[in-house]
């Protein structure tokens, strides 16, 4: 059984600070509520940051590109203008079992 609904697209979102990293400290928690909401609201499948930490990555899923654009936009660090993301759209061809 694949964690990964039918009828949805999967998407890697990178992350990259823009500002230095003691600006967005103060956005943290803020920030981490937000991946919280979008692991619960099924968006999200995987998530953290870099090595070394100048961003983050997430591994999301939803049925059109536009709806997870439109919730990434509620990010704090994104209202805040601490990072810059791009969504980059995939189609996986292989899986491990259970993805």
């Amino acid at each position: 059984m694949s964690i990964i609904p039918a009828d949805q697209n999967l998407f890697l979102v990178d992350i990259e600070y823009v500002v230095d990293l003691a600006l967005v400290e103060p956005h943290m928690q803020a920030h981490l509520a937000f991946v919280d909401e979008g692991y619960a609201r099924g968006f999200f499948l995987a998530s953290g940051p870099k090595v070394p930490r100048t961003g983050g990555s997430i591994i999301a899923t939803a049925p059109e590109r536009s709806m997870l654009e439109e919730f990434l936009a509620r990010d704090p660090f994104v209202t805040e203008g601490l990072i810059a993301a791009s969504v980059t759209e995939f189609m996986p061809r292989r899986t491990v079992t259970g993805l």
